[in-house]
Parts: C-alpha cells; structure tokens; sequence
C-alpha cells in the first residue's frame, strides 16, 4: 500500500509545478541582479558648467584716489619787483604737492568671451574733489619784504571710458585695461607781500588725459561679481597768466600744473 505523500501526480499537476520553478527562477535572478547593482559604484554627478563671462553689467565703486601735481611758477620783469626779486619770487611759488581723497561712483560696460580670454568695454564716472596746493610764505624780497607765492589745482571728479582684456579661470578674471580719462581742473597761481604787492591769475579748464591700470573680479553668484582695481591716469598741465600790481609799478605773472590721479577701489557689479 503507498503512502498519500508518495502518490503518483497525474499530468494535471505538471503545469503547476512548471510555474513554481519559473518564479523561482526570476525571484533568483532578480536577487543576483540586486547584488550586482549594490557593488557597483555610484555614478559621479556631472561637472559644474564653467562659469560665462560674456555679457553687459552695471555696478557700483569706492576706495581711494591720491592726486598730485608739480607746479611751475613765474614772475616776469616788471616795474615793481625788480632786480633778483622776480626770480625769487617765480622760484619760491613753483614745487609739487599731493592729496589723497576718498573717491566713488558707478560704471557700466559689456563682456565678450572666447575659450579664456574676455573682451571688454567699459565707462565710469566717479566723484572726487581733491585740492593740491602748494604756497612758499618762508622767504623774503631783497629788501627783507616778507612775501607768500604759491599754486593750487581742484578737481571734482573722475571719469574714464577704457578697452578691458584678460584671462578668465572659471568664475575669476584678471584684466589689463586702459583709456581715455576726463576731469575738470580749478587751477591757480598767485603772489602777495607785506608792502601792498598782490596779483593772481585763475583757470577752469575741462582735462583729457591717459589711464591705465590692472584688477581683478571675482562671480560670487551668477548675477554678481565683485571686483578690485587700480588705476594711473595722466593730464596735461593746465595753466593761467596774469599780472602783480603793487606799489609803483607791476610784473607778468603765470604758472602752469600736470596732474595725476592714482585709484586703488573696490567695486560690485550687477551681471545682466
């Protein structure tokens, strides 16, 4: 007699037990492909896209300008100051001075990019009120007459329009850069003594000159940039004539001062 658990099983099981060993067989593989995928390495997300310059921006700027000037002085002959007293008087009202000032503003310009290397373009316009001057009131006339002469230039602003170029790594740019620069220069010469002497001459004159410079900038974030620059701009003399009238008689008076305006400022811009 045989046992139930021994029974023979008819064809009528044969297709059950096929689809047992079937799922058995995905369940399987589907463990072996799990494992396979857990040992194997997480893929490393893309690289950051570099950084674009390309572009136009405004932007706003401050820090320091040191201007200075080197004056010439002259006193002509004359019917009042006679003998070596021109002389002394022209030589004592020439020398050089310096200043430094705060200085700010805003510039805008534009970007162009290609691989690494960046174009650019750029206007500024910054205030700044400096006052060089220099007055000699040490020295006498020849007849012991105490005297002061002596020369100053004012400006009240700073402007530059100037071609930018350089290297960018990313989200860094270095730049030369350099120009046209414009300022308006107050400029004066003039001459006093202790007897009644006195004359001076004045000129307000609108200055073209030169500028170069270097910086660097910085992308914070991908609308803002941060930037430190400096910049050496040059002017022509500017220069005045007029006339010291005194006591019985009088002399031709002129004089003349360059200009240089030296910037170190930070500046932030807003990258459309």
């Amino acid at each position: 007699m045989s046992h139930p658990l021994f029974k023979a099983r008819g064809p009528a099981h044969e297709p059950v037990l096929a689809a047992r060993l079937f799922a058995a067989t995905i369940a399987l593989a589907g463990l072996s492909t799990a494992a396979a995928a857990a040992d194997m390495p997480l893929k490393a997300p893309p690289p950051a896209p570099v950084y674009q310059w390309t572009g136009c921006y405004i932007g706003i700027n401050g820090g320091a300008g040191a201007s200075s000037s080197n004056f010439d002085a002259n006193v002509g002959t004359g019917t009042y100051l006679t003998g070596t007293d021109p002389a002394t008087a022209g030589a004592d009202g020439s020398g050089s001075a310096n200043q430094t000032k705060f200085i700010g503003g805003g510039q805008v310009g534009c970007n162009w990019q290609t691989n690494t290397v960046v174009f650019g373009l750029e206007g500024d316009f910054d205030y700044f009120h400096s006052d060089s001057n220099f007055y000699n009131n040490t020295d006498t006339l020849a007849a012991g007459t105490p005297f002061v002469a002596g020369q100053s230039l004012s400006t009240n602003y700073l402007a530059t329009v100037r071609p930018r170029i350089g290297i960018a790594a990313d989200r860094n740019f270095a730049y030369i850069t350099g120009g046209v620069a414009f300022t308006e220069a107050n400029y004066t010469v003039s001459y006093a003594d202790a007897v009644g002497g006195a004359g001076s001459a004045s000129v307000s004159k609108s200055l073209i000159g030169w500028v170069v410079g270097a910086g660097w900038e910085h992308a914070f974030a991908d609308h803002w940039t941060l930037r430190f620059e400096y910049l050496f701009s040059s002017f022509p003399s500017t220069s005045a004539s007029g006339t010291i009238a005194g006591p019985g008689g009088t002399n031709p008076l002129s004089g003349s001062g360059d200009l240089i305006i030296q910037v170190a400022r930070a500046g932030m811009n807003y990258k459309f």
